[in-house]
């Protein structure tokens, strides 16, 4: 399966333990694959900079720097494909984007505007539930 993870869900998986962190750990084992692009690389490191991760990211003993390179070794890199204004927010169209250079099957997110979008060209925008439930769906569906 192939998934687009929106920063928020990169930053709490991270950060914190729970089901953002156990996207990135099957990501890690190769059970699933995950891409990103450019800009959302640069909008996790500048999430990352805000002043309320600053002792969270200081607890867990990497910088801003080595959570951005870890999370861009574990997600393939793409361009985006342009989109037309399909996003609320015109800052979720590079997601999009983002999902379909990859191919994704999914696109996980926690931003509620984006969640409202719920499908785009055959990939579907779910919450990280969602996602979950559909990786250990197909995980046993698999020979």
């Amino acid at each position: 399966m192939r998934l687009v993870l929106d920063t928020n869900i990169v930053v709490s998986g991270l950060l914190w333990n729970g089901a953002p962190e156990r996207l990135l750990r099957a990501g890690n084992h190769r059970s699933i694959q995950l891409f990103t692009s450019p800009l959302l690389l640069a909008e996790l490191t500048h999430t990352l900079s805000y002043p309320k991760f600053g002792r969270k990211i200081a607890a867990s003993g990497n910088s801003v720097g080595q959570l951005v390179d870890f999370y861009s070794k574990l997600a393939a890199v793409v361009l985006p494909t342009p989109v037309p204004r399909v996003a609320p927010d015109p800052d979720d169209d590079v997601v999009i984007g983002t999902a379909l250079a990859a191919k994704a099957d999914l696109v996980v997110t926690g931003d509620r505007t984006l969640l409202s979008v719920a499908e785009y060209e055959g990939v579907r925008i779910v919450s990280v539930r969602n996602a979950l439930s559909a990786v250990v769906a197909e995980s046993q569906v698999r020979p």
